[in-house]
């Protein structure tokens, strides 16, 4: 069973405008007011453990906000995933998450959906909508094929971050 909002505000206070929470009740009296959740390496979200069940901060945050869990994702808007300022947090579905994305780490060109094809010796722009990935053409010139790509971004939706370095603040 999952924590209400009545009894995360019993445990804890949330700071919006840092996005950080703190304990108010915990079991040991020496911890109240201190700093809640720690950092997950892996994937850069703040995570902690409430009443035996685990939970990412942000999610907490939208609870502790609107009194229930998203009903799908929330996306940080930054791309910081451990920034939990409430203005950093948007619930919205995995389609919209994925037009906020940063630049994946094994990208060599630098600009998200532009590869060098070595065979066409060529610079490649494609983008993925909805699952289904576009050909946006090929082009001599590697700024024709960025361009290509940033208004296809524009075409469809993409949030202004997409692509971005990715980020890790604790």
């Amino acid at each position: 069973m999952e924590i209400t909002q009545e009894q995360l505000k019993y445990l804890l206070t949330y700071d919006p405008n840092t996005g950080n929470f703190y304990w108010k009740n915990p079991k040991k009296p020496s911890m109240i007011g201190k700093l809640y959740g720690t950092l997950d390496n892996r994937k850069g979200y703040l995570i902690g453990k409430l009443l035996g069940k685990g939970y990412r901060l942000h999610r907490l945050a939208w609870l502790y906000m609107t009194g229930a869990f998203p009903a799908e994702q929330i996306d940080h808007i930054n791309g910081i995933p451990s920034d939990n300022r409430w203005d950093n947090l948007r619930a919205v579905s995995n389609a919209v998450n994925q037009k906020n994305i940063s630049r994946r780490v094994d990208n060599t060109s630098g600009v998200t959906g532009v590869n060098w094809e070595k065979s066409a010796n060529k610079w490649k722009a494609q983008i993925q909508v909805d699952g289904i990935k576009i050909y946006l053409g090929k082009f001599k010139k590697f700024s024709d094929a960025v361009d290509a790509r940033k208004n296809a971004e524009v075409l469809y939706g993409f949030h202004k971050n997409h692509g971005r370095e990715k980020q890790w603040v604790s």
